[in-house]
């Protein structure tokens, strides 16, 4: 099948091409940086330049290249830190997930694209209350931190747009990534705040997260690529861990000492309402939707092992 990947110079972009073209597909990928062309044709794909927020850019592409399946991979997460201002932070990613949807989808539409598969987040939109791990028939959250809900609404129209849409939209939930390229590997973001001891455990530690081996999201996205009903997929893996549990692990595996505690009044001055809310409130989610529909098997069932390889 011909797919376009757009975002193919990203995090997972990078690791999802070559799965595809080991597969036999033919991939077109997308990049706005002139300097990625040929990091991406090295992968085995045609490079194409393209501004997911330019609504003729994205035509052209997407008619040039005539795809069969469309997969939305873009975000502007590079450098990301202040949760205290956390819609000010994701504010380019927000745009890529209303008017960058809107965009893949209405160029998709005009050249009769079969399915398209597009990246969520599974983690802090999920429902705060109940029990600590979420399927996708739970709903998200009603009311979320107020300096996160522009984010919320962008995560809430991506999901809307891609299932409502005229052809077979798929929605993968990806956990938190780790592994190489990501925030949560050898010098990466994370690992360095752990070392800087500037990454604590706040109040009782109680917040759940889901984590996900970036090669393990891509081998996930190239399954959706070919297979499963359309809908929504938790990509996660199998064990939901609360930051009390896995903070101190990961600092453990990278070399940092192990990380402060600090109350929750004293965060809430420094992160805000997001930042407490994270540590303390989130719910994880569950990956049995995925593994049984999409047929997926992770190399990495839990950041328990994954994170001993950083």
């Amino acid at each position: 099948m011909r797919v376009f990947v757009a975002g193919a110079g990203g995090t997972l972009g990078r690791r999802l091409v070559p799965r595809l073209v080991e597969r036999g597909h033919e991939v077109v990928g997308t990049t706005r940086s002139p300097d990625k062309r040929r990091d991406i044709e090295a992968l085995g794909a045609e490079a194409v330049l393209m501004d997911g927020l330019d609504a003729a850019s994205v035509g052209e592409a997407i008619g040039r290249a005539e795809p069969e399946i469309v997969v939305h991979e873009l975000t502007a997460l590079a450098g990301m830190g202040d949760v205290r201002n956390f819609d000010r932070e994701f504010a380019a990613t927000n745009e890529l997930r209303t008017r960058g949807t809107d965009n893949l989808l209405t160029a998709a539409a005009a050249v009769g694209v079969r399915r398209f598969v597009a990246q969520s987040y599974a983690g802090w939109p999920n429902e705060r209350t109940g029990g600590p791990v979420k399927t996708e028939d739970d709903p998200l959250d009603a009311n979320p931190p107020r300096n996160q809900r522009r984010s919320f609404e962008a995560i809430r129209h991506v999901e809307r747009a891609a299932t409502s849409a005229p052809l077979e939209g798929l929605v993968l939930r990806y956990g938190g990534f780790y592994g190489p390229g990501t925030s949560i590997a050898d010098g990466g973001a994370h690992a360095e705040l752990l070392r800087q001891r500037k990454f604590p455990i706040v109040g009782d530690g109680g917040g759940v997260w889901s984590f996900v081996h970036i090669d393990d999201a891509a081998e996930a996205t190239a399954l959706a690529v070919e297979r499963g009903a359309p809908g929504i997929y938790n990509v996660v893996d199998d064990e939901p861990a609360r930051v009390a549990d896995f903070l101190p692990y990961l600092a453990q595996c990278v070399g940092a000492p192990p990380p402060r505690r600090v109350p929750v009044w004293l965060a809430r001055l420094v992160a805000g309402e997001a930042g407490v809310s994270v540590m303390t409130q989130v719910r994880g989610s569950s990956n049995a939707k995925a593994k049984c529909e999409l047929g997926w098997e992770l190399r990495h069932p839990s950041w328990r092992e994954g994170f001993r390889e950083l």
